[in-house]
């Protein structure tokens, strides 16, 4: 644009002063007025308009046209480029979500596995513990009952021979019979027979 501007005002200052002076000589320096004016000089400014206005033409057409022509191509060419380049940038991003998306939805089945996984694992290690558990629980509550029962068939037998005793003691005591330790003991089963059976019943 600088250059344009460069050309035209050169034109326009050589129009002006070719035109000027061929009017100034023409009509007389000394004649007052204004020379551009005058008819008599018309034809030679007419012809040196013609002239600097093709040689104007010419500079415009040759050397200014086309470096603006070919600025504009520049132009164009890196406006294309860009927008090309974008294309592509949009064209990536979008397979990069896409991907990204994809192993995220992966990545989320994988662990949503895996917690499955961990917990049917672990579901099946505490029923295990606990089977085992119950296990040790079960041998343990049947030795304590079969060590209860034979406290209480010792203490029973305790108790029997006890009262057998008490029994032919009280005996004697009373009515001044004697009896066995055999008799007593089995007088003292039968009463524990019946108190049983009344506590069945």
């Amino acid at each position: 644009m600088t250059q344009i501007k460069t050309y035209l005002q050169a034109a326009g200052a050589m129009v002006g002063s070719m035109g000027w002076t061929a009017a100034a000589h023409a009509a007389g320096a000394s004649e007052p007025g204004l020379p551009q004016l005058d008819i008599a000089t018309w034809p030679s400014q007419l012809f040196w308009l013609v002239v600097l206005f093709g040689i104007g033409y010419v500079v415009m057409a040759k050397l200014v046209t086309p470096r603006i022509g070919a600025v504009l191509e520049e132009r164009r060419q890196t406006l294309d480029g860009d927008l090309e380049k974008a294309r592509n940038a949009s064209t990536e991003a979008a397979s990069i979500r896409a991907k990204y998306e994809a192993d995220l939805e992966k990545a989320r089945a994988e662990a949503a596995e895996f917690a499955r996984q961990a917990a049917s694992e672990a579901t099946k290690t505490a029923e295990a513990a606990e089977a085992k558990t119950v296990k040790k629980l079960a041998e343990k509550t049947a030795k304590a009952e079969a060590k209860l029962a034979e406290a209480k068939n010792s203490a029973l037998a305790n108790l029997n021979e006890v009262a057998a005793a008490a029994a032919i003691e009280a005996v004697a005591a009373i009515s001044g019979l004697k009896t066995t330790a055999a008799k007593a003991s089995k007088t003292a089963s039968s009463i524990e027979a019946a108190m049983a059976k009344r506590e069945a019943n």
